[in-house]
């Protein structure tokens, strides 16, 4: 089931830009693994579905997993062969706008190995470069 909101206050929005690097969610907060954006990019709510259950399937469904982005952005597209003009198009589909530098899921519970497996299974998903990366030891 694709995720998107409950409720907006507006309809449509602008495409805008990607600009920067992610200031905020960029740490692995929750889990002791998690999956960092390389690329700036729209994911969409398929697309971070089809990443959890990748994630939950490769990890037998023994890790807790995080999902750190969520679709807030509605995408319109006009049906094909359809002539220019007339508004701007229905909403299509809901997207995340991640910037590089996101964590965009988290796990915890399971071994490093378990955990790269899975995230390369989720990396396989996702429409922009990823990595993992480890929670930084607190001292």
């Amino acid at each position: 089931m694709a995720l998107l909101p409950k409720r907006t206050k507006y309809r449509k929005v602008h495409r805008g830009r990607i600009k920067g690097t992610a200031q905020r969610g960029n740490t692995v907060a929750f889990g002791d693994y998690g999956l960092m954006a390389l690329d700036g990019g729209w994911i969409t709510g398929r697309q971070i579905e089809a990443g959890r259950v990748a994630a939950n399937r490769a990890a037998a469904g023994n890790a807790k997993i995080w999902i750190r982005i969520f679709p807030h952005k509605p995408i319109s597209a006009k049906p094909a062969e359809t002539r220019m003009g007339k508004g701007k198009g229905d909403v299509d589909y809901w997207a995340a706008v991640v910037k590089p530098g996101t964590i965009m899921f988290e796990l915890a519970g399971i071994s490093e190995d378990k955990a790269k497996l899975a995230f390369k299974r989720v990396a396989h998903k996702m429409p922009i470069k990823v990595k993992m990366v480890r929670r930084l030891p607190t001292t």
